[in-house]
């Protein structure tokens, strides 16, 4: 029993939700554990029992084979279980060495020892074989650093388990194959790794085994080189024939016509259009200028050159206002910090698109607002407790439909869809390609921006491809492959000067 982690008939309710029903889980040392499951299924609260931030109503948490009841995170970092959450627990303002002990710095005589916190910082940084500067402030770091920083935290408590929710959300696929090297050489320590991911292609390279919950029951404990077929079914409890459910229409008349778009710094020279009925994606690596094109042709950047016209109007640059009016809606890559307000209702999310038109002489119509929001939820089947829940209470998928409703509301021509499966179960992802095949069947068009290349030619009619700020190339449905997007991907210009 030494050196396991383990729930044994584990229950958790809260008002009106049963989250976890009788589950049993375990983590052994040197391995890791992938924790499955659709948005809503359980698994934040299994591993918040694990971290100490719940206690189980029912059941019991056992540590190397004896009980234990945590009152809180400290009391689970103290017997090695540490956690690094999606939302990353960093000071930008504060260097590497400071984040890695930040409320416990190593003190002389009372006073901070910082010769000795930089020392033991690099120590930690040097055991995960990584070049990391300990003395650089966090803010000026990337993503992937970031996250590196997080784990050197975790492992300057000592961890022996460690949980990891969702870490390659964010990444590369470059920075998650580094990920995934770190990792395991923490396995190969014999600390013991719970890893939350919706990739299903990462399972049997990164995972030994797999438990999949499911409206919050544990359905199945099975090997990580379970087909990601099964997978899908055991999450969903039926088999999705097709993944990417896509209904090519007949292309109609230009919606969106962009010409010679241009951002000083970000990307030159972009031109291409998307008709009604048509999907069109735009793929290429991180980096490349797709979300800074987006955000410049729905107006929330300035463009310093070219055009954006929407059914042959013209839009004048960086005015959301006027982007919105002529018919253009974007749903934004980071749905919680640029589309939501976290702290509001479904309600009053859902209705901000549209506000105004739904006042009059500086008074909103409250009782159409609640019936627009009432039927956005029905037709969207949002899961929410009602319109009055607050969003950031709301699991990710269910957060990314309020964003999408919010503009099918101001009913778009053009919908813009920056990354809109990210950090989405399998189940959450089918639901919103429905939605965009409605949209397209009603005569709009949808542009979408992925980093998922099977989502990415799953779903477009065609698809743009941006390297270094310029658009490539530009593939049909009938001969667009991952091998020849990226090839464009990786394509330097000779038109750059």
């Amino acid at each position: 029993m030494k050196g396991r982690l383990e729930l044994i008939g584990a229950s958790k309710e809260f008002p009106g939700v049963k989250a976890l029903r009788e589950v049993d889980f375990d983590l052994r040392a040197g391995e890791v554990h992938v924790l499955l499951g659709e948005n809503g299924a359980g698994k934040s609260t299994l591993i918040k029992m694990l971290a100490g931030v719940h206690r189980p109503d029912t059941g019991e948490l056992r540590v190397d084979g004896a009980a234990v009841r945590f009152n809180g995170p400290d009391a689970a970092e103290k017997r090695g279980i540490s956690t690094i959450h999606q939302e990353m627990a960093l000071v930008p303002q504060l260097t590497v060495a400071e984040n890695i002990y930040l409320g416990r710095p190593p003190r002389r005589f009372g006073v901070v020892d910082r010769a000795r916190m930089r020392r033991d910082a690099a120590a930690v940084v040097a055991r995960m074989g990584l070049s990391l500067d300990v003395d650089a402030v966090v803010g000026g770091l990337g993503v992937a650093q970031r996250q590196t920083v997080e784990i050197a935290k975790a492992l300057s408590l000592d961890t022996r388990f460690l949980i990891m929710d969702e870490p390659t959300a964010v990444l590369s696929r470059s920075e998650a194959e580094r990920l995934f090297g770190i990792v395991r050489d923490l396995t190969e320590r014999g600390v013991g790794v719970v890893f939350i991911s919706h990739l299903l292609d990462e399972v049997a390279e990164i995972g030994d085994r797999v438990t999949v919950l499911r409206d919050g029951a544990k359905v199945a404990e099975v090997d990580a080189a379970t087909s990601a077929e099964e997978l899908v079914r055991l999450m969903v409890g039926r088999s999705i024939e097709q993944q990417y459910p896509h209904r090519e229409q007949r292309p109609g008349d230009v919606l969106l016509e962009v010409s010679g778009l241009g951002r000083t710094g970000e990307f030159a020279g972009v031109g291409f259009s998307v008709r009604a009925g048509e999907v069109v994606g735009i793929g290429g690596l991180v980096g490349a200028g797709r979300t800074e094109l987006v955000r410049t042709v729905f107006g929330a950047d300035r463009a310093d050159a070219g055009e954006v016209r929407v059914a042959g109007r013209s839009v004048p640059p960086g005015d959301i206002r006027a982007a919105r009016d002529a018919g253009l809606a974007l749903v934004p890559e980071d749905r919680a910090g640029q589309g939501l307000v976290l702290g509001a209702s479904v309600e009053e999310n859902i209705g901000l698109a549209t506000l105004s038109r739904r006042t009059r002489h500086g008074l909103v119509d409250l009782a159409g607002q609640r019936g627009a929001a009432v039927a956005s939820i029905e037709r969207l089947r949002i899961r929410t407790a009602g319109p009055g829940q607050a969003v950031g209470t709301l699991s990710g998928g269910n957060q990314q439909k309020i964003v999408i409703g919010k503009w099918l509301l101001s009913e778009p021509k053009v919908l813009i869809m920056d990354e809109p499966t990210r950090g989405i179960d399998v189940g959450a992802k089918v639901e919103i390609y429905e939605l965009i095949n409605r949209l397209t069947e009603g005569g709009a068009a949808v542009l979408i921006v992925s980093s998922d290349l099977t989502e990415l030619l799953g779903m477009s009619d065609r698809v743009l491809v941006m390297a270094d700020g310029r658009l490539r190339g530009e593939l049909g449905r009938a001969e667009a492959t991952q091998e020849k997007v990226m090839a464009l991907a990786v394509t330097e210009g000779q038109d750059d000067g």
